[in-house]
């Protein structure tokens, strides 16, 4: 089986029949074994020393008065240890543990352990999401907390909507005709860095359909025999990137939409020579990359990665 993109993969028993136990909940609070996420702008708590790796803190990290669904999210269980989300709402970071600091996720996670890296990336969407949803849809009231932080339901009596976390499905293809690859690159990105071409599913829209779409939209390149790859959570606030790989019946770019600044195809020697710079190493971009340039010859894409000076690609 293949190894499992990063913010992917079985890390924790999320424990969903428990969220609605109010009991277990205030025990899993009171039990000293149970861990804080600390998340602050949008930030995850990393640690400076050695290896770098997530930092979780006790729950008398948080005030007393925060201990409750409206503050505190329920992840889930590993083993014993319960885990919870908080978001620090202080305008400077907090010091919670000596060498360390609060990194943005997506230059961190592939230098953390997945199951940590898992556990970040649900806890930056949790808390993203709360904080996008303060108030009902339907009518514009407060809404609060309910289902150990999972539901936030609308505090009008005549209401009482309930908003349950949502994602949204992008997909992400890598195009190729067998001997070369068709990247795209978006104006506010590094020099030189190109990437698999990406868009967001429209309502009505099968996922096949918008491959095809958003390739041709954004490339003019026309597709057929598409096929799946893998998925990745991607919490930066709440794509779900389902990533497939699709064959080109045709060759000619125009950039019709002109949301990229530019679209060419790369062989194999273009890749290996360092041109283009490669999407980070952590995304499922690499990855399908990586799935297309492994599939012929010796060469191997993090190998040769690894002799390049391409940012992100450790």
């Amino acid at each position: 089986m293949q190894s499992r993109n990063v913010f992917a993969g079985p890390y924790l028993d999320r424990a969903s029949h428990l969220r609605q136990n109010a009991e277990w909940y205030a025990a899993a609070l009171a039990d000293p074994r149970s861990r804080v996420i600390p998340v602050w702008n949008s930030r995850s708590l990393i640690a400076d020393a050695g290896e770098p790796h997530a930092v979780f803190v006790g729950l008398g990290e948080v005030p007393a008065d925060r201990h409750s669904a409206e503050h505190l999210i329920l992840l889930g269980r590993i083993d014993t240890t319960s885990y919870f989300a908080y978001e620090y709402e202080s305008i400077e970071p907090p010091v919670l543990i000596p060498e360390s600091r609060f990194e943005d996720l997506r230059n961190v996670a592939s230098l953390l352990q997945p199951g940590e890296a898992g556990l970040l990336g649900y806890a930056r969407a949790l808390i993203s999401w709360r904080r996008r949803h303060r108030f009902c849809g339907t009518c514009g009231t407060r809404t609060l907390a309910a289902k150990s932080g999972h539901v936030l339901v609308c505090t009008d009596p005549s209401c009482r909507t309930e908003q349950f976390p949502r994602l949204d499905p992008a997909i992400i293809v890598l195009v190729s005709d067998g001997e070369r690859a068709l990247l795209g690159r978006q104006a506010t990105w590094p020099v030189g860095r190109y990437s698999t071409i990406a868009g967001f599913v429209e309502p009505g829209e099968s996922l096949e359909d918008a491959v095809t779409r958003e390739v041709y939209e954004e490339t003019g390149v026309r597709v057929d025999t598409i096929e799946y790859h893998s998925s990745q959570p991607w919490p930066f606030p709440a794509s779900l990137m389902l990533g497939f790989t699709a064959h080109a019946v045709t060759d000619e770019v125009n950039l019709h939409d002109q949301e990229l600044e530019d679209a060419r195809w790369f062989t194999r020697d273009d890749i290996a020579a360092g041109k283009p710079l490669l999407p980070p190493s952590q995304s499922i971009s690499f990855r399908l990359i990586e799935h297309w340039f492994d599939a012929v010859g010796p060469r191997r894409l993090r190998d040769v990665a690894g002799e390049l000076p391409w940012p992100g690609t450790r």
